[in-house]
């Protein structure tokens, strides 16, 4: 393909040669290659009509490249150049032949002090090379007086050293006549490139008269003699391959969002808007066009001469691609009431046709009639305008000779993503997903259930008879609740009215479908326990509470194992417990990682308090998807898309064998808090309803990758547009799957809500008062994970377990010795300040910068004579410190650190130790390796434990008369220093005290001091351990 840029006009440009007018050329900038227009003398509004060829490669993404055209004033007779202007435009705005308009662009400055005016009239478009061919190397007139030498003309095979081009002193001269291009292959330009040293700049000077269009590649540039254009400018020469490195960090998109409705389009007649009206529904998103074909149903169809019946279908052509509804048997009135959606971008052909057939046991089906749509005269609907009417149309023969017998009532319309039927309709490049797949690959909004704890306090129990009457009974209380079972500590006095006084809490969601079974059971020996009592309850009975007071115990009478209350009326006695049982409003249950919370609210709705923003996501497509599977002998990936914050999940639609899709769907959240994350996965889809593609119906849908974003760290009212690496750790090491490009905009509703927001608690009240342990907080919310997974995998389309578990962090609590590397240098990272400012203070101790030591030297002497300045003084500096640092701020959202995480050089047995199952299922010598492995760093932990804890002990040391002298010592010192500190000034202590730290090394010594030597003799409890 060939980048075609046609330099038509200019006007208003600034005067530059002293005459009040200027000599225009422009020049164009492109993937290192440099092309420009000739020169038009005298004249501030010039006309060109020149078309400048470039190379383009249409398997690089040039998405976040620009064209950057810059306008020059010639100078003459003397050699050189004036700047009038540049304009840079966006790759992603690139049109092909035949769609290009004529464009003004208003010309920017490079910088402040430069002035420019004026505008730029263009033509950019993308056109097949064998078109350009012929105008690109047609030969211009010559100019008689102006024949500058030329560069030359690289060889395809030729590895040239550019930098001993740039000392030569000779060059070939090159008719004017011919054309600048280079026609070596993709090898040839890695391989000149690769000789530049990227590092340094490159000066040219060069006087160009010719008329004709120039086109060089910046690595062309050599210093030829009388070649004078004078340019500056840093060029990064490097080749193809550096395009191919992973990139791990967050890139900016130059993306075209809210994009406004075409005035004229493909079909150009009343469907399209003769106005500028914009589509706001989606404004974080590029517009995508859909032709939608809506079939209702049909009337008065004819039936077969043979069966005296009929069983209809609809079949929706359009082009190569068919769509057809199911069919309905002995039905001469049939409502389907299907959607079919067909992209703009997929259209081959001017005419829609809806066929209606009649279903055939053996050979072809029989037509009905059909309908034909005119593609120009379909209207077009806009949101938020009301769903179209459809309407009735008389059938007609396939071969138009006529109407026939039968009306089919269908509405055909022109419109976006944004359209209610977008997300049920049957998309043409889905046609052969069928099935169960057809439902598995559409886009929906789950909401996770609504989730409770429920806690169980076990009080007591009475008369309590156990089976065997020749020993008191060992008795513990068994609770189930759905899959979770919990149990009471055994009794530790043997008795018939046992107490507890133990709470068990459980998980639980709406609707309350499961039941609480209590037993009370009576441990005979380890391996053995024996049922005494048992009773079932249903949730629905019991209290919701939404604070900490408590609610009323009730007692329940216990049903033995095998009793029929139906056959024994007549038995009053029973066994009974006592219990405070209720539904737990006031917290929130955890579902996910405190460190990637997305809620913090409680269950109850009474205690929600109102939004403070609304946080809008834009996922537009990913980029550079690696294959995950493969479909008829090649690599094919059918991406969609999870994003999860608070109780709402959304889930794109799948597109199907793409490694670049685009879903360009928004999605809004209202934000009840800040400080919360959004969490966004990429998977691929094994659920086609197809087995050569999907596999069995065990087959598991592949992560990608995944990104979280801190809404803490967005402004608030920016739209952010990235693009995020898609990072996902294998055994293998890191990979990256790809790129996630998203458009996200948080938007706050009260500034001083969202302030007051931060001085609130991060959890509900409940978690403070009445707080979990450690370990009861892990079991929940392992326990809340699953009743979530299990819920959403029974929607439709079901978000599978899988899925679910990646998205809320399953397997965080597992042990990696990865991660353990990385939080020990995050903790040695937060020291290193302290150890650098522990540096800086030994320095001035040792007046190592003598000018440095005398001004703390005198903000001593100042802070002692004025102490009201201490505070005032810290807080003041933390206040510049975080001006200095607002210049640093982060541009864009921080996403997963490489580095941070120890990802990249991270050991493969450790990435295979990370990835194994629990419990282990690897060989006896690698888990003895490992084992191994695991108490030599468990030593050095151990070391550094005890260390800490004889410093500790070394402190009891002074007054426990462990050591009878040193504690005599530190009594009469302690003494000592009472009575001196009563009588002496405060300051004066101080004064003293810090000029002697600060004393100058002449009056210090290399020996350690006496409190040192002191402190160091003390005793610990070191040598009482065996």
């Amino acid at each position: 393909m060939k980048l075609v840029i046609e330099v038509i006009d200019a006007h208003d440009l600034m005067p530059k040669d002293g005459e009040g007018s200027s000599s225009p050329y422009v020049e164009v900038d492109f993937d290192n290659q440099l092309s420009r227009t000739k020169t038009i003398p005298k004249n501030l509004n010039p006309i060109w009509n020149q078309k400048l060829f470039f190379d383009y490669d249409i398997t690089r993404n040039h998405h976040y490249q620009c064209i950057e055209i810059s306008v020059y004033n010639e100078r003459r007779p003397s050699p050189g150049r004036n700047f009038l202007g540049r304009v840079r435009i966006s790759c992603s705005n690139i049109v092909k032949k035949g769609d290009e308009v004529y464009q003004r662009f208003q010309l920017d400055n490079k910088s402040f002090l430069s002035f420019v005016k004026g505008e730029i009239g263009l033509k950019i478009y993308l056109s097949p090379e064998s078109e350009t061919n012929s105008q690109s190397t047609s030969p211009q007139p010559p100019i008689p007086h102006t024949s500058p030498p030329k560069l030359p003309i690289l060889e395809p095979t030729n590895r040239i050293n550019t930098q001993t081009a740039l000392l030569s002193p000779k060059s070939p001269d090159i008719h004017n006549s011919t054309t600048l291009t280079e026609p070596h292959s993709k090898q040839t330009e890695f391989n000149s490139c690769s000789k530049v040293p990227s590092q340094e700049p490159i000066e040219e000077t060069t006087e160009i008269k010719s008329e004709t269009t120039r086109q060089v590649h910046k690595h062309q540039f050599v210093q030829q003699p009388g070649i004078k254009l004078t340019m500056q400018r840093q060029i990064k020469l490097q080749g193809r391959q550096s395009h191919e490195e992973d990139d791990f960090e967050v890139k900016e998109a130059n993306l075209q969002l809210g994009k406004q409705w075409p005035s004229m389009g493909a079909y150009g007649g009343r469907g399209w808007m003769s106005g500028e009206r914009t589509a706001n529904t989606l404004d974080l998103v590029e517009q995508m066009f859909y032709l939608y074909v809506r079939v209702v149903k049909a009337k008065d169809l004819p039936p077969s001469s043979i069966t005296a019946s009929c069983d209809p279908y609809v079949e929706v052509k359009l082009g190569n691609y068919k769509g057809q509804t199911r069919h309905f048997e002995k039905k001469l009135n049939p409502e389907w009431n299907q959607v079919f959606a067909f992209s703009k971008e997929r259209i081959q052909s001017s005419i829609l046709e809806v066929f209606v057939k009649d279903k055939e046991m053996v050979g072809r089906d029989d037509h009905l009639g059909r309908v034909i749509f005119d593609l120009n005269e379909i209207p077009t609907r806009v949101p938020p305008d009301s769903p179209l009417a459809p309407q009735w149309y008389r059938l007609e023969d396939r071969r138009g000779e006529g109407k026939v017998r039968g009306e089919i009532m269908v509405a055909v319309w022109m419109g976006t993503q944004a359209d209610e039927a977008f997300t049920d309709a049957w998309h043409a490049d889905a046609a052969f997903v069928y099935g169960e797949g057809v439902l598995n690959i559409r886009s929906k909004v789950y909401m996770s259930p609504k989730l409770w704890y429920l806690r169980v306090n076990v009080i007591e129990a009475q008369d309590i008879i156990p089976n065997d009457k020749t020993r008191l009974p060992d008795v513990f209380v068994k609770v189930q609740v759905g899959n979770q079972v919990l149990k009471t500590a055994i009794c530790p006095s043997r008795t018939a009215n046992p107490m507890w006084n133990e709470d068990l809490v459980f998980v639980s969601a709406e609707p309350f479908d499961e039941h609480l079974v209590l037993s009370v059971e009576d441990q005979v020996h380890p391996l053995k326990d024996d049922v005494l009592g048992r009773i079932t309850l249903p949730l629905t009975v019991f209290e919701k509470r939404l604070d900490h007071r408590p609610v009323n115990s009730r007692w329940f009478n216990l049903q033995k194992l095998g009793f029929e209350p139906d056959r024994r009326p007549e038995m009053k006695f029973s066994s009974r417990i006592h219990l405070r049982v209720c539904l737990e409003g006031g917290y929130h249950v955890l579902d996910e990682s405190t460190m990637y919370i997305s809620d913090q609210r409680p269950t109850a709705k009474q205690l929600w308090k109102p939004p403070v923003g609304v946080l809008e996501v834009g996922i537009l497509g990913a980029q550079g998807l690696l294959p995950m599977k493969m479909k008829d002998g090649r690599g094919s990936t059918d991406a969609y898309c999870v994003a999860k914050y608070g109780q709402k999940w959304v889930r794109t639609r799948t597109i199907l064998d793409n490694f670049s899709p685009k879903w360009n769907e928004q999605y809004t959240w209202e934000v009840y808090d800040p400080c919360t994350v959004i969490t966004l996965g990429v998977f691929d889809n094994c659920h086609l309803g197809n087995q050569k593609v999907g596999g069995s119906s065990a087959a598991r849908d592949s992560r990608i990758g995944k990104v979280r974003i801190r809404l803490s760290t967005l402004e608030a009212h920016r739209t952010y547009t990235h693009s995020y690496p898609l990072l996902v750790l294998h055994p293998s090491g890191l990979k990256k799957m790809g790129e996630l490009q998203l458009a996200v905009r948080f938007t706050t509703l009260s500034l001083s809500h969202m302030i007051h927001i931060y001085g609130h608690p991060l959890l509900p009240k409940m978690h403070y008062l009445q707080p979990f342990t450690v370990n009861q907080v892990e079991n929940l919310r392992y326990q809340a994970m699953n009743i979530v997974s299990a819920r959403l995998a029974r929607a439709e389309p079901p978000l599978r377990k899988e899925v679910v578990e990646y998205m809320l962090d399953a397997d965080s609590h597992m042990w990696s010795m990865r991660r353990s590397k990385a939080n020990f240098f995050r903790i040695m990272s937060l020291l290193s300040g302290m150890m650098s400012v522990n540096r800086w203070f030994g320095d001035v101790c040792h007046w190592k910068n003598p000018i440095t030591s005398v001004l703390v030297h005198i903000l001593f002497l100042i802070l002692i004579w004025y102490p009201e300045l201490i505070l005032p003084t810290l807080f003041l500096y933390a206040f510049f410190i975080g001006l200095w640092n607002y210049r640093f701020r982060p541009r864009h959202p921080p996403h997963m650190d490489t580095k941070l995480s120890w990802a990249e050089a991270v050991h493969p047995d450790e990435l295979d130790e990370e990835f194994d199952t629990f419990p282990t299922s690897r060989p006896h010598d690698v888990v003895r390796m490992r084992y191994d492995r695991l108490r030599s760093v468990a030593g050095r932990i151990q070391t550094v434990v005890g260390d800490v804890a004889t410093q500790g002990e070394r402190f009891q040391a002074l007054l426990s008369w462990r050591d009878p002298r040193a504690t005599s010592l530190f009594i009469v010192f302690c003494l000592c220093a009472a009575v001196v500190l009563y009588v002496t000034p405060i300051r004066v202590v101080i004064l003293v005290g810090g000029l002697y730290v600060l004393r100058h090394p002449r009056f210090r010594s290399k020996l350690p001091s006496v409190p040192s030597n002191f402190f160091k003799r003390l005793t610990a409890r070191t040598d009482s351990m065996l």
